[in-house]
C-alpha cells in the first residue's frame, strides 16, 4: 500500500470513528484540558485576581485571540520576507546568467 493509500484508509477510519461517537466533547475534554487554554485562563485569573468566572472566560478567549493573530501576524511577516528574498535571489541569478551569456557579441 502506497502512502496515498494509507491516507485515505486512514482518513476513512477516521470519519468512521468519529461517526459512531456519541459524544464528542467528552472525547475530546482530555485534550482540551492538556490545551493552551488553561494558560490562557491562568493568565486572566492573574490580570483579573477578583474577576468572576464569566469575566474571566472573556479575558481568556480574548488573550487567545490575541495570540493567535500575533502568531498570524509572524507568519505573514516571515512569508513576506521569504518571498521578498527568493525575488532578490532569482534577480541576482539572471543578471549573472545575462552577464556571464556573453550579450555584448560583436557584429561583423
Amino acid at each position: 500500500m502506497n502512502t496515498s493509500e494509507r491516507s485515505m484508509q486512514n482518513r476513512i477510519a477516521s470519519y468512521k470513528s468519529w461517526a459512531t461517537t456519541a459524544d464528542r466533547s467528552a472525547r475530546t475534554a482530555a485534550a482540551r484540558r492538556r490545551s493552551h487554554h488553561d494558560r490562557f485562563v491562568e493568565q486572566a485569573r492573574e490580570l483579573h485576581p477578583g474577576g468572576t468566572e464569566k469575566q474571566i472566560a472573556a479575558a481568556a478567549e480574548a488573550l487567545k485571540k490575541a495570540h493567535y493573530t500575533e502568531m498570524a501576524r509572524r507568519s505573514a511577516q516571515a512569508r513576506r520576507i521569504r518571498s521578498e528574498m527568493a525575488k532578490k535571489n532569482k534577480a541576482a541569478r539572471v543578471a549573472q546568467l545575462l552577464g556571464d551569456s556573453g550579450t555584448s557579441t560583436a557584429i561583423a
